[in-house]
């Protein structure tokens, strides 16, 4: 009776220590948004488990203080962030690349997950997946001239998580305008 009197009293002891209010709040980055009153902050909450609560972008209005929240999966990784801001085409929006898909089903988004672009409006209230789930991200550029962004990558044709000769590599090129896709090669 002792032992499981112990025990119970540890659980639950454990358990209400670890509770969100002793949740870290990770800044990792602020990124200004040029031309406009918004700054981007990344975001993570850590438990105290040193797991990953949520993660998201909040952009920040400087002159209001009003903020907009874009989320993503709590095991997602952000692995870049940039404007793109063309003013003779009317185009300024963020690009984000990141991996935010579990393809596999298996442990959550991990290494052996693709990399997808996202296009988000500067002011963080529209959120648009460009690549395909499927689509492995390799490179992007944008050409500024054309208002394009073109993008380098593969399909994983025979579902084995690994790039090897099989795979269907193939440059996607769109419209930043549209956000349509207009041409494989």
């Amino acid at each position: 009776m002792r032992k499981f009197l112990t025990i119970a009293l540890t659980i639950l002891t454990l358990t209400s220590y670890g509770q969100n209010k002793y949740n870290y709040v990770h800044f990792n980055k602020l990124t200004e948004v040029i031309g406009t009153e918004y700054v981007i902050a990344s975001i993570e909450n850590w438990g105290k488990m040193l797991d990953t609560k949520n993660r998201y972008l909040l952009f920040i209005n400087t002159k209001t203080g009003e903020t907009n929240q874009v989320d993503f999966p709590n095991d997602a990784r952000i692995d870049k962030l940039e404007q793109v801001q063309i003013d003779s085409l009317g185009i300024n929006l963020i690009v984000v690349a990141g991996k935010t898909v579990d393809l596999d089903g298996k442990s959550g988004v991990d290494w052996n997950d693709p990399t997808q672009i996202i296009i988000i409006s500067p002011d963080g209230n529209e959120k648009f997946q460009l690549t395909e789930n499927k689509f492995f991200v390799r490179t992007w550029v944008v050409n500024k001239l054309a208002g394009t962004i073109v993008i380098t990558g593969h399909y994983d044709s025979n579902n084995n998580d690994k790039y090897d000769k099989t795979d269907i590599n193939e440059i996607h090129i769109y419209d930043l305008k549209t956000l349509k896709l207009t041409s494989k090669i």
